[in-house]
């Protein structure tokens, strides 16, 4: 695994590197999106789970989606590229595949992920990029799995620069970056999915599912992406 690790980041081209990410988010999006939702119906046949929103989202909707999910996929695509081009270069400097090294990847990758996509979140929702740009997500008021990835190709592009933002100033785990979209994509799947647990009330993760569905209904306020952290601190400014 290593040596295939290490061969695909020094030896792959830059097409191939394409393709292959290319290939993970659509497998992360039509793949792993299709189980979640089928064990979301399980859940909610055993009422563990209960739909925030008892509405049926038409179709239409549904293919709207899809539609623009993939787009962006086209652009997360190329995230690899000035990733793999830093790696080469040297700048980027990374860590042995050790458990804790992609452990503590992961972790840090998932707060920095808090703080940088609460940034653009909030860049989204100024008048200009609202109008212009971030309303392509806000076109499902009822989110679903299919959602998580609909955007306008230029809220696309800035939320792929996650790892790159980041890695040239910490090291990390290559293992580490590879597992970090799956864990975004099922966090960013709670969130879209429109299931919660119980009634939704209470707090922390019962209220997990909630706030981003809120934040599609209202357009306004919840504006992380999995921890409520920066909206409590920022929330005289979020109104």
């Amino acid at each position: 695994m290593e040596s295939l690790i290490e061969d695909i980041i020094l030896n792959y081209s830059y097409t191939a590197l394409y393709g292959l990410t290319f290939g993970y988010f659509i497998t992360l999006y039509f793949g792993v999106g299709s189980l979640f939702l089928f064990v979301c119906k399980v859940l909610e046949g055993r009422g563990i789970l209960n739909k925030i929103k008892p509405i049926t989202v038409s179709k239409d909707q549904i293919t709207f989606e899809i539609r623009h999910s993939v787009k962006s996929i086209v652009i997360f695509g190329f995230s690899i590229i000035p990733i793999v081009f830093l790696i080469r270069k040297g700048v980027i400097e990374l860590l042995p595949n050790t458990w804790s090294n992609i452990l503590i990847g992961i972790v840090i990758l998932s707060l920095w992920n808090e703080v940088h996509f609460y940034l653009v979140h909030r860049l989204m929702h100024q008048k200009f990029m609202m109008r212009h740009v971030h309303f392509v997500h806000h076109k499902s008021r009822i989110p679903t799995v299919y959602s998580v990835f609909s955007f306008h190709w230029v809220e696309a592009l800035l939320l792929s620069t996650v790892p790159v933002t980041i890695a040239p100033f910490i090291p990390f785990s290559i293992i580490a970056i590879f597992i970090y979209p799956l864990i975004s994509i099922l966090l960013n799947f709670a969130g879209h999915c429109n299931y919660r647990f119980g009634s939704g009330k209470g707090k922390g993760w019962k209220l997990f599912g909630t706030h981003h569905n809120e934040h599609h209904s209202r357009g306004r306020q919840n504006y992380g992406f999995a921890l409520h952290l920066l909206d409590k601190i920022f929330s005289r400014h979020n109104k």
